[in-house]
C-alpha cells in the first residue's frame, strides 16, 4: 500500500491516543460529533482505523514510543514505496529523504532529523527480519538440493549449533566441505554479512567456502554461487589496535566476483546432481 495521506495518519495517531483510555465506538462517536475533530472526515477516520489494524499498529496501543514516531514508522515498512528497500544505501543524510517520507513527516509533526533516524530503525528492524526469513530458506533449500546430489554425509549443523562457523556440512570420498550460506532474492545487488567467527573459521579451515544461494520469491533456488576467500580477505575491515575488534561485517560483493557453482562440493556430486551445483548456469546477484 501506498504511504497514506496526511488526514489518515494524523487521524490514526488520534486513535491511537484515545483507544487505550476507551472503546472503538466511543472514540468514533468523539470523532463524528466533536467539533475539534471535524477537520477530519468519518470516512477518513474510518481509513485510519482500518489501516492501523492491517498494520498492526493495534497491537501495540500501550507501547511506549510516542505514538507519531510508531504511525510514521509503520507508514514506511508497510508502503512497498521502492526507495526503502535500499534505503541503506540511498539515504544517508535528512537531506536526502524521499518526497513522500517528508510530506508523512510533515504531518506527523516530526522533523526531517527525526524521521531519518525513524527511516534508518524502521528499515534496520524489516531488513533484519527478512536475512532471517531468506537466510534460513535458502540454508534449507541448498540443504535439501545437497542431500539429494552428493554422495557421503550432509549435515546441516547450523540446527544445533553457530558456533561451527559455516553451516552445511559435506563429507564424502575423502573430500569435505563446510559450507556457509547466504541467501539473496535480488537480482542486481548481492549483501552478506560475515561474522567474525566465521571469517576467522575461514582463515583457520580450508574446507571452508562461503556460498551465495538466490530464491525466487517463492523461495525456489535459481542460483548457486561461491564467493573467494581471497576477495573477503581483502574487504573486511581490520583491528587498528588491540582494544578495538570488529564483531560483525556488511560486505557489498560485485556481481561479476561469485564463482558459478559450488567448487568445493563437485567431487563429491553424484551423476546426475543438478547443473547449477557444478557452476554450469549463470549466478546472478
Amino acid at each position: 500500500m501506498p504511504v497514506p495521506p496526511e488526514p489518515v495518519l494524523r487521524a490514526a495517531v488520534r486513535w491511537l491516543e484515545r483507544l487505550p483510555a476507551s472503546g472503538v465506538a466511543r472514540v468514533r462517536a468523539l470523532f463524528t460529533t466533536h467539533g475539534d475533530f471535524s477537520d477530519i472526515t468519518p470516512t477518513q477516520y474510518d481509513a485510519a482505523y482500518a489501516w492501523i489494524q492491517e498494520t498492526g499498529l493495534l497491537d501495540g496501543a500501550n507501547s511506549k514510543v510516542p505514538v507519531s514516531c510508531r504511525v510514521f514508522d509503520a507508514a514506511m515498512a508497510h508502503s512497498g514505496v521502492p526507495w526503502f528497500r535500499d534505503a541503506d544505501l540511498l539515504i544517508r543524510r535528512p537531506d536526502e529523504l524521499p518526497e513522500d517520507a517528508l510530506r508523512a513527516a510533515e504531518a506527523l509533526g516530526l522533523a526531517p532529523d527525526e524521521a531519518y533516524a525513524q527511516v534508518g530503525t524502521v528499515w534496520g528492524k524489516v531488513d533484519t527480519e527478512e536475512r532471517s526469513r531468506i537466510g534460513s530458506a535458502g540454508e534449507l533449500a541448498l540443504l535439501e538440493l545437497l542431500s539429494e546430489s552428493a554422495e557421503g554425509k550432509v549435515e546441516h549443523v547450523a540446527a544445533w549449533s553457530d558456533g561451527y562457523g559455516y553451516d552445511i556440512f559435506v563429507d564424502a570420498y575423502q573430500h569435505s566441505a563446510h559450507l556457509e550460506v547466504k541467501t539473496t532474492v535480488r537480482v542486481g545487488r548481492l549483501t552478506i554479512y560475515i561474522s567474525r567467527n566465521e571469517y576467522e573459521t575461514m582463515l583457520r579451515d580450508p574446507a571452508w567456502e562461503l556460498v551465495t544461494v538466490r530464491l525466487t520469491p517463492e523461495l525456489k533456488i535459481t542460483g548457486v554461487a561461491a564467493v573467494p576467500r581471497d576477495w573477503i580477505a581483502r574487504h573486511v575491515p581490520s583491528d587498528r589496535t588491540a582494544r578495538g575488534r570488529w564483531e560483525s561485517c556488511r560486505l557489498e560483493v560485485p556481481p561479476e566476483v561469485p564463482v558459478p557453482g559450488i567448487p568445493s562440493v563437485v567431487p563429491m556430486l553424484t551423476e546426475t546432481a543438478p547443473d547449477v551445483l557444478r557452476g554450469q548456469l549463470v549466478h546472478q546477484v
